[in-house]
């Protein structure tokens, strides 16, 4: 029944979002596979419900960041500059030249994988305070932005999931790089949902977003993200750094099986 799946859907928005929230990530990076396994949305309508959960929940987090001034600063605009073209490309990309679902696959155990490896890694293996590197040029900042937007565009999670670790490893704190890449997240998903919307007008297929879904698990990540944003000052980092990196490497390396199988 509808009204169950809605509830489902709400659950599994605010129990992702609780958890990712505090560390800059909006949380679709680990609602896609739950679409897919539970929810049973098509391939690709997954990655614009996606884009559509980030829409809704990303407010929730950023409301709360925002009260603590959190989103002040050149970083949120570098970022925002780079990944908005970008998403609206791998969006193009990913109706046009990636519509197979094991093609699908492989993308996502490319990116999940590694990605949860290197956050354990540099939870584990922290670099000291005189072996960091120094901080990016702002023009670096930009063109990783619009990388990473092309596969945030073609994955469905907006970017900021990506570039916040990656920003981390450049020698950028977690408190300013976390509050930026969700405000990245939340500005290029309204770009990518709408771009897809538009696709689905001339392009046959499962290419727009599932709206019931996408708005049921958005509601719970608004709910689930403001409480994270919340509880930040009172969760060990650390924990919540090697849980989001298990969770990663783990999800990453399911998809690689099922991609060979």
């Amino acid at each position: 029944m509808e009204w169950q799946l809605g509830v489902a859907g709400v659950a599994v928005g605010v129990l992702i979002a609780v958890v990712t929230a505090p560390v800059g990530v909006s949380g679709a990076v680990f609602l896609l596979p739950v679409q897919l396994s539970v929810f049973a949305v098509p391939n690709p309508a997954v990655t614009p419900t996606n884009l559509l959960y980030n829409v809704v929940a990303g407010p929730g987090a950023l409301l709360r960041y925002r009260r603590d001034g959190a989103l002040a600063g050149p970083l949120v605009r570098r970022l925002i500059l780079g990944t908005l073209p970008g998403v609206a490309l791998g969006a193009v990309i990913r109706v046009f030249a990636l519509p197979g679902p094991r093609v699908f696959r492989f993308l996502v155990a490319a990116l999940m994988l590694p990605l949860g490896t290197w956050l354990i890694a540099r939870t584990l293996r922290p670099t000291s305070q005189d072996n960091r590197r120094p901080e990016p040029a702002p023009r670096t900042v930009t063109a990783l932005a619009l990388a990473v937007g092309v596969v945030g565009g073609v994955y469905g999670i907006g970017g900021g999931s990506i570039l916040g670790p990656i920003l981390v490893g450049r020698g950028l704190p977690v408190s300013k790089v976390a509050p930026a890449a969700l405000a990245s997240t939340f500005a290029t998903s309204v770009v990518g949902a709408s771009t897809y919307a538009l696709l689905s007008l001339v392009h046959h297929g499962s290419i727009a977003p599932d709206w019931f879904i996408g708005l049921a698990c958005g509601l719970g990540g608004l709910i689930g993200g403001y409480l994270g944003a919340r509880l930040q000052p009172y969760l060990p980092d650390t924990f919540l750094r090697l849980l989001l990196g298990t969770l990663a490497a783990t999800l990453g390396a399911l998809y690689a099986v099922n991609a060979l199988l």
